[in-house]
């Protein structure tokens, strides 16, 4: 008996729903002059001088980016769709369009789209639905690919800044793999990091969230024998616990089909480094296998070197205390751990921080705004502040001051309240961490019904879905209403 086929992309979208779909998806490419010509008033309307592409730039990327993607979803490719939606948003962020612009720009897409759909009879509301996933399926894509170029381009300035650094004596250096920072505890990070990198061990990098702990694994692995290999990474605490030893050791769905064989990050880290983020959360029996394979050589193993580094925001030995991490596993990196300093213990920062994110926010809106740096007053409350979230919290709240600024320079009234502070007293920002998409999806719903006090109709035109999509979430979470 045939096995079933998997949805497509991010478990969302089955063959079924695009055969369900494929007269809606007819009617856009057929249509699709008077659809990008829709589209462009609604951005005009909605963005208006603001806007970030002209009528030409947004119909030459735009119509012939409709004509592709609806060919691919009519033969069901649903690969060649992702490409083309990859290759639009790399178009946008190579044009520096605001990642807000280009998420708004794509639901101005489905408003627009929807004017040509069939009106007699009209389409059920299940095909509205599926339409919705794949707008959900366009965002992601649009997303991913915006990012990476994001993140390739900081990557070419940190370069940039890193072979210039090279030339600069330790005690006076600013920039490092990525990190940034000069105060006396940075300083020594950097010189930890050099040391342990040059020992191709084992190392656990310990401190609290938000501080860089995936910026130092790097930069171990840049600085080490790795650096031309792979750098693989596993959220530890993003997976559950019987999906983990599957992740990082491989599994073959059936033992004679080579093609369902996935190998595992360990193996896919050979001759390169093995980020495990959070291990407190890695099982205890893979700890135990983890801890054979490090103590074993290659030849006795099958796999060639790879350099684990791991993470924690606790007390290693209280983990080991609680059962979190075994002994002998924690032994492996006892007099090799690299401790992280929050960032209230390294306030000299908080201005060459503010400097960096700063040309990082102008580099990524371009033409649009282009802010001087922030002005003495606001960078005093900047350093008054407790910053519970580290550099993280940091750069949400430079993030937002730059989206606020009116003037060349941030001020303190652009800066968020809890730093500004509310009759005199400082707050620490409200955070929300999300670890894996379905804690996304259970966290917005569950706000949506506490903003509209459990009415559910006002809670899905608040997140523009169907009351059925709203219900199945409702159910599928288990979510109550808050009391009246």
């Amino acid at each position: 008996m045939s096995q079933p086929k998997q949805p497509h992309y991010f478990h969302l979208l089955w063959d079924e729903d695009l055969d369900d779909l494929r007269e809606v998806l007819e009617r856009i490419r057929e249509r699709r002059g008077e659809v990008v010509t829709l589209w462009y008033e609604l951005y005009l309307l909605h963005f208006g001088d603001d806007r970030a592409l002209s009528e030409a730039e947004f119909r030459q990327i735009f119509e012939p980016a409709l004509l592709r993607n609806q060919d691919a979803l009519l033969r069901k490719d649903m690969d060649s769709y992702a490409a083309s939606v990859l290759m639009t948003g790399r178009q946008l962020a190579e044009r520096h369009v605001p990642l807000e612009e280009v998420i708004a720009a794509v639901h101005l897409l489905e408003e627009a789209a929807q004017e040509v759909f069939p009106k007699q009879p009209p389409i059920s509301t299940d095909v509205y639905n599926k339409f919705d996933k794949l707008s959900h399926i366009r965002i992601i894509l649009l997303v991913s690919a915006y990012s990476r170029l994001q993140s390739a381009s900081a990557a070419t300035r940190i370069h940039a800044l890193e072979l210039e650094a090279k030339n600069l004596p330790p005690e006076e250096r600013t920039h490092f793999h990525g990190l940034v920072g000069h105060s006396p505890v940075m300083r020594e990070l950097y010189r930890r990091i050099q040391t342990l990198a040059r020992q191709d061990e084992i190392v656990l990098i310990v401190g609290e969230a938000g501080t860089g702990k995936k910026l130092i694994a790097r930069a171990l692995h840049e600085c080490g024998r790795q650096q031309e290999g792979t750098f693989a990474m596993l959220r530890c605490a993003a997976l559950p616990a019987y999906l983990i030893e599957n992740e990082l050791f491989g599994y073959r769905r059936q033992p004679a089909d080579e093609d369902q064989t996935y190998l595992g990050l360990f193996a896919a880290a050979e001759g390169g480094t093995l980020f495990l983020d959070e291990i407190t959360r890695l099982p205890l029996e893979v700890q135990d296998r983890l801890t054979r394979l490090i103590e074993r050589t290659p030849a006795e193993t099958g796999y060639r070197r790879v350099r684990i580094i791991a993470s924690t925001r606790g007390d290693p030995e209280e983990a080991v205390r609680v059962g979190q991490l075994r002994q002998d596993f924690s032994r492996l990196f006892a007099d090799r751990l690299l401790h992280v300093p929050p960032l209230r213990e390294r306030r000299g920062d908080i201005a060459l921080l503010a400097g960096h994110f700063i040309e990082l926010l102008n580099h990524r809106v371009g033409r649009n705004k282009s802010l001087a740096g922030i002005d003495h007053a606001a960078t005093q409350l900047m350093e008054r502040y407790a910053w519970p979230g580290n550099v993280s919290e940091f750069f949400e709240a430079i993030e937002s001051a730059f989206a606020a600024a009116r003037s060349a320079t941030i001020g303190p009234s652009e800066l968020p309240t809890p730093i500004s502070g509310v009759n005199g007293k400082a707050k620490p920002l409200p955070t929300i961490s999300f670890e894996t998409f379905a804690d996304a999806e259970r966290g917005v719903l569950q706000r949506a019904l506490e903003i509209t006090g459990g009415n559910k109709l006002r809670a899905a035109k608040l997140l523009k879905i169907s009351r059925k999509k709203l219900y199945s979430g409702i159910a599928k979470y288990g979510l109550k209403s808050p009391e009246p």
